[in-house]
């Protein structure tokens, strides 16, 4: 009929529809980030690693794992060290911790049992170089830890001791940790009744000082 105005109101359904989908795709976004498998972090280490002398949880890679949780980074730890292991150990032990676990990420904490056992600097780097590129390789990031003998073992054999871990790092295209000890003296407050392994109050300050070279490697694995 004409002359008859319409008064029914329009809905605007396009727009209703539109943030429906929108918010939709956002939630699926989200869910996907959030079931997305977790990225692997293994820790190939001696004592130092395996917390010895204290209580796993108060340990530098236990410390680790809540870091990583706290910055929400989608990653687990696996802690592989073991007391007294020899970077041959480690060698020997890491293709099947690769085919295991299958890493985004390997921290090579070993060398510090060669130094004390007065072993050969340069079949440390050669076994430091080996364990880097078997993990380059298989597709994993590689942090090497450089750690530190005493003072007694004698400064040129020290000073060797010390370049293997930057020379391995450099020939790997590997990240280096330049002292895990860094910020700790020989006092009594950071170290065990040995001297040789970190207590308590040490773990922080060494989880520190991997934790300032692991996390450009951290978001570049979680971004990819």
């Amino acid at each position: 009929m004409t002359g008859m105005k319409n008064t029914s109101r329009q809905h605007p359904l396009p727009t209703i529809v539109w943030l429906i989908i929108t918010a939709l795709t956002l939630t699926l976004g989200n869910l996907r980030a959030d079931d997305s498998p977790s990225r692997t972090i293994v820790v190939v280490g001696d004592s130092i690693s395996a917390a010895y002398g204290i209580a796993t949880e108060d340990g530098w890679v236990a410390l680790l794992q809540k870091k990583i949780e706290d910055e929400s980074f989608n990653m687990t730890v696996v802690n592989a060290s073991v007391s007294g292991d020899t970077t041959a150990n480690g060698l020997s032990r890491l293709p099947n911790l690769l085919t295991e676990y299958q890493p985004a990420l390997v921290v090579i904490e070993l060398g510090g049992n060669d130094g004390l056992r007065g072993l050969s600097v340069k079949k440390l780097k050669s076994n430091l170089n080996q364990m880097a590129a078997m993990a380059r390789d298989s597709g994993a990031e590689v942090i090497i830890v450089s750690v530190q003998l005493p003072g007694n073992y004698g400064k040129a054999y020290n000073n060797l001791f010390a370049k293997a871990f930057a020379s391995a790092a450099e020939d790997t295209n590997s990240t280096l940790v330049p002292s895990l000890f860094e910020g700790l003296d020989a006092s009594k407050k950071w170290f065990q009744a040995d001297g040789i392994h970190p207590g308590v109050l040490a773990q922080p300050v060494m989880l520190e000082n991997v934790w300032q070279v692991a996390t450009p490697l951290l978001e570049k694995i979680t971004t990819q």
